[in-house]
């Protein structure tokens, strides 16, 4: 009887497996569609899209270099390019299964020459092993070296579901990457494209050895100054009531503790609090959104709300002996991680009563 269940439920399991692998589509990712600056290679069909409102974006300009004594998230030797663009603006991600038979070559060619044709210009370009990097992986993988693939879209951004086509299409083994960076200087709009084929490993057989292509397209704009800053006596009359207060004016530099120079009018109000209340002690907690792992932005919002701190001690005069820096992680969001608004509003420095 006992191995009779337990083979029903390893058909179960098999079955379950069967039913989830990818599979090849014929009409597009329900709700996607192609940006308007960019025409599809003919017969394409979009597996993945997404799309961002405001989102930062690492352009790389040259090859990956590994970066001494870092990992990334997944322990793999962590891998960054000595020339690049940081960009924040609205983000557009379409990724794209092509025909039979094309190679991630020829598939580049094409995307090359329509940007060259719509006003834009390659920045870089890069193919296989001159990339940098382990040319072998997409965005998945761990205790090895990093890939292009994971530099531009790590595996904890993919928001498709295990098993899909999406993640299928961004997550198997590859072979013959090819990538470029691309600018159009009328819009200021950025794009990079990465092309690859497909091993056709675990659930993804049915897209072995086929093309897929990744594009990203990045319109840098400035962010919507929805979060004002908050003045000293807002920041006293609302700590006293409630213990602590939530702060949106201060800034970093993309997946880093560097505090950016337009926080400078929020650290001011900050430190007239200070001055104001020379009784009052803080904790400055940093809190982040949930992309990437708890582990990882528990020491990102540690380093982060430090650099809070060095900033008030030593631009400010404030007895560093009154600060307490706190790193939060995800771990007590203001809303959803599941939109581009609540991961905003989740993304903060709180004031706290020591």
């Amino acid at each position: 009887m006992h191995r009779l269940f337990l083979s029903f439920l390893i058909l179960l399991f098999i079955s379950s497996q069967a039913l989830a692998d990818a599979v090849l589509p014929i009409v597009d990712k329900e709700g996607s569609q192609d940006h308007p600056l960019l025409k599809r290679y003919e017969g394409s069909f979009i597996v993945s899209s997404e799309q961002r409102s405001f989102d930062a974006f690492q352009l790389p300009l040259s090859k990956l270099s590994p970066v001494p004594g870092r990992k990334d998230n997944h322990n793999n030797h962590y891998y960054e390019s000595g020339e690049k663009k940081t960009l924040e603006g609205a983000r557009t991600r379409l990724v794209y299964l092509l025909p039979e038979n094309r190679t991630p070559l020829e598939v580049l060619r094409n995307y090359q020459q329509e940007i060259k044709e719509q006003g834009g210009i390659i920045l870089f370009e890069c193919s296989g092993g001159e990339c940098g990097g382990d040319p072998g992986r997409s965005s998945e993988g761990g205790g090895g070296e990093m890939s292009l693939a994971m530099y531009l879209f790590p595996q904890e951004s993919i928001s498709d579901p295990v098993f899909s086509n999406g993640y299928c299409a961004m997550t198997d083994r590859i072979n013959d990457q090819c990538y470029i960076a691309a600018e159009f200087p009328a819009s200021g709009i950025h794009v990079s494209v990465l092309t690859y084929t497909l091993k056709g490993g675990s659930f993804c057989k049915a897209f072995k050895d086929r093309t897929i292509a990744i594009v990203d397209l990045i319109e840098t704009k400035a962010r919507e100054q929805k979060m004002v800053t908050v003045k000293a006596d807002e920041m006293d009359r609302e700590i006293a009531a409630s213990g602590s207060i939530a702060l949106y004016g201060i800034y970093f530099e993309f997946d880093q503790a560097v505090v950016k120079p337009e926080s400078q009018s929020a650290l001011q109000e900050i430190a007239l609090l200070l001055k104001n209340r020379p009784e009052l002690k803080l904790l400055i907690a940093g809190h982040t959104d949930n992309v990437g792992t708890f582990a990882y932005n528990m020491d990102l919002s540690q380093r982060r709300a430090a650099a809070v701190v060095q900033a008030l001690t030593n631009g400010f005069g404030i007895d560093r002996a009154r600060l307490t820096p706190v790193g939060v992680s995800y771990a007590s969001p203001k809303g959803t991680n599941r939109t581009e608004e609540g991961r905003a509003k989740n993304r903060r420095v709180e004031l706290v009563e020591n």
